[in-house]
């Protein structure tokens, strides 16, 4: 497509036109185009609440497009280098779930990382896959797992040839990148599918200053949030593919049309239809931007006693193939505190709202709509916090920093539907998870259905719920869903 067709915005247009035109609505929703004049409309504004409408003839249907959804479907597509896109109302997590169960299916291999997001872990209990995980690259200075290296990979291909696919994440949630490309190359030397995650890297296709995305390194399938870094409204994603020998296009809008709801939000895709065209004509020169205050962040942090900040070198000395500059990591644990305490701190005293918090780092995280005063306030803040506590702390007091994940027994399908029962968290030694167990964010399990509880993970969860982190369990009270392997007939 050329430039002029991406000055189009097909859906966004069409729903403006409609959100002005003199409709008397006997459809849902029941606000009826903002005429109920409540508190929230007046908050967010009558706009708003006009362009929430439903399915108006016009307006096109996201689970069999064929106007003005498909049309800026194809606009977003060509946007990336790819051949078909698909917009998410459900964020990344129902791509991630969709890209898996169109690959593989009822105890087929698929290999993946063990540091996956939960949706994938959703995503093999519905496809009923069997993981075949590769640990990642642990990185003790900072306390993180980053990506899997090319020989993990290749060693899994080796042990597990009748695998289907490989799962790659680009990047990880602090922006670490793997040898994708390599990595891509030899999964479809042995014919093996390539899904990639792409939640923290939507943005990559728009900055030669960036890691390359999935779609130009020959990915088959990519799921990228481009609420996240992208612009658009929270929630919103987009699925992309080429044309591949391992799926059609009709398999995935099939299994999208399952899982997404059929009373999608026109606000959120109207806001990836506007999102695409800004990063299409305006992308490269914002991150740019962007990309030089992440640096002038970085080496303004470095100058404070007390914290570091980590450049891309750090990561290509530890055999990293890149790092997203714009995943602003700081190491606080010399100050004498964790990284959940300076999280809150900040938080709590600063009104600054960082991403996440591990035992030794926060993670803040730029994009295009990082401004430069906010920038100033995280760095006033940090000078003031190491005025006030630097050399008065033992960083020693910090909790070690230890990671690692169970071992796995049974596929997460076969554990989710097999008899259960919740014990204590102190009684489950050695039984059977029945559940995810995880912090959020980043929501990344620490254990799975089908994975053996450990003295290791009880460690951790005691140390995250000292820390006063969010622990996500079912039941939650110190309990947790285990296999009933007494009544279990396998």
């Amino acid at each position: 497509m050329s430039d002029n067709k991406h000055e189009r915005t097909p859906f966004f247009s069409a729903l403006e036109n409609y959100a002005e035109s003199d409709i008397a609505p006997f459809d849902v929703p029941g606000h009826k185009l903002g005429r109920l004049n409540d508190e929230f409309t007046s908050r967010v504004g009558e706009n708003a609440m006009r362009m929430d409408a439903n399915l108006p003839r016009g307006l096109d249907n996201l689970n069999h497009p064929k106007g003005v959804i498909k049309e800026a479907q194809n606009l977003m597509a060509d946007a990336f280098g790819a051949d078909y896109a698909f917009f998410l109302v459900n964020g990344t997590s129902v791509g991630i779930i969709t890209m898996i169960m169109a690959i593989v299916s009822a105890h087929e291999k698929i290999i993946m990382p063990r540091n996956v997001h939960k949706s994938a872990i959703s995503g093999l209990i519905l496809s009923g896959a069997v993981p075949v995980f590769v640990a990642p690259e642990i990185d003790d200075e900072l306390g993180i797992a980053n990506g899997v290296s090319y020989e993990a990979v290749e060693n899994a291909i080796q042990e597990h040839p009748d695998a289907k696919a490989i799962y790659i994440i680009n990047p990880t949630y602090f922006g670490v990148v793997s040898d994708a490309k390599r990595i891509i190359d030899l999964a479809h030397e042995h014919q093996m599918a390539v899904i990639m995650v792409e939640a923290h890297g939507s943005h990559f296709a728009f900055s030669p200053l960036l890691p390359p995305h999935g779609i130009s390194l020959g990915a088959d399938l990519t799921t990228g949030s481009i609420h996240k870094t992208g612009g658009s409204l929270t929630q919103s994603s987009v699925l992309l593919m080429r044309e591949n020998p391992y799926v059609t296009p009709m398999i995935v809008q099939t299994i999208l049309s399952m899982l997404q709801s059929t009373s999608p939000s026109n606000l959120l895709l109207a806001s990836l239809d506007v999102a695409r065209k800004n990063l299409y004509f305006h992308g490269e020169t914002l991150l740019q931007q962007t990309i030089e205050l992440a640096h002038y962040a970085c080496n303004r942090i470095n100058e404070i006693p007390g914290f570091q900040a980590y450049p891309d070198e750090y990561f290509l000395q530890k055999g990293s193939m890149g790092h997203d500059c714009t995943k602003l990591i700081i190491r606080v644990n010399d100050l004498g505190f964790s990284g959940f305490e300076i999280f809150n701190m900040l938080r709590d005293k600063y009104s600054i709202q960082m991403e996440l918090a591990e035992t030794y780092v926060v993670l803040g995280v730029f994009s295009i709509g990082t401004d430069e005063r906010s920038v100033e306030r995280l760095i006033n803040a940090l000078e003031e916090i190491s005025y006030d506590y630097f050399g008065e702390r033992d960083r020693y007091l910090v909790p070690k920093f230890h990671y690692g994940f169970p071992l796995f027994a049974v596929r997460p399908r076969e554990a989710f539907h097999a008899p259960e029962k919740y014990v204590l968290l102190s009684d489950s030694l050695g039984e059977i998870a029945a559940e995810s167990v995880m912090i959020y964010p980043p929501g990344i399990p620490l254990v799975i259905p089908g994975e053996i509880i450990s003295e290791e993970f009880l460690d951790m969860l005691d140390e995250y719920d000292r820390q006063g982190s969010t622990l996500i369990t079912e039941l939650g009270n110190g309990y947790i869903k285990i296999v009933d392997q007494e009544n279990w007939h396998r």
